[in-house]
């Protein structure tokens, strides 16, 4: 099997409980309780802001033109998605723009976002985009797994759609082509960081639901 498949695989108990997370679930049903919605686009979107930045970093650092490209092409519609889709929802769900701006990175949100800026400066090409391909995935598969469960009328039927989105799917089989073929060149040592950097960020997109499902803040 491929790195990708291989460590896919690996983690399918972690990928399950995200399945599985109330978050996800309630939101299918529509019965998500918008509160908790509302912290999640709020911190969303400093998350995404933050992976823009990461996403340019790749771009910079991608040793071939396809590499560039994606990596690029990623940082803008990750501020696409912030400015439309979060607006959407910041209207709809009383999200005003000071709020969003004044707004702290939950404890779960900036230890993701400090993760993956620290691979990008501090860390490998190949650790760099291994970290960044669970965002793609992940999405990929919960939109995919939501979808089809998902009741109708939906209030978070536009978040849904984005996700499991083929273009969105594209998007991520792209990145994850790029991710085997770095690990594919790669020395053993790196290839073992690169899984590394993917079970990192995958745990934290596990954190990143529950803590928005909690509400969660800073304890002191």
């Amino acid at each position: 099997m491929s790195f990708c498949d291989t460590i896919w695989e690996e983690l399918t108990p972690l990928r399950r409980a995200i399945m599985d997370h109330p978050f996800l679930t309630e939101l299918a049903d529509g019965t998500l309780q918008a509160e908790s919605f509302r912290h999640y686009i709020v911190q969303d979107s400093l998350y995404l802001a933050e992976y823009a930045r990461v996403l340019a970093l790749a771009a910079a650092r991608a040793p071939s033109a396809a590499g560039r490209l994606e990596f690029s092409d990623g940082a803008k519609v990750a501020v696409q998605v912030e400015e439309a889709l979060h607006q959407a929802f910041f209207a709809q769900f009383g999200v005003t723009p000071e709020m969003a701006h004044d707004s702290a990175p939950s404890p779960e949100c900036l230890a993701y976002t400090s993760y993956l800026s620290a691979l990008a400066a501090t860390r490998s090409y190949e650790e760099l985009i291994a970290g960044i391909l669970p965002c793609f995935w992940i999405y990929w598969e919960v939109g995919c797994h939501v979808k089809p469960r998902a009741a109708s009328p939906n209030p978070y039927a536009a978040w849904i759609e984005t996700y499991a989105a083929p273009s969105f799917g594209e998007a991520t089989d792209r990145v994850r082509a790029l991710v085997d073929a770095a690990a594919e060149a790669a020395t053993p040592a790196t290839r073992a960081a690169m899984a590394t950097a993917f079970r990192y960020a995958s745990r934290y997109e596990w954190m990143f639901w529950d803590s928005a499902y909690r509400r969660a803040g800073w304890p002191i």
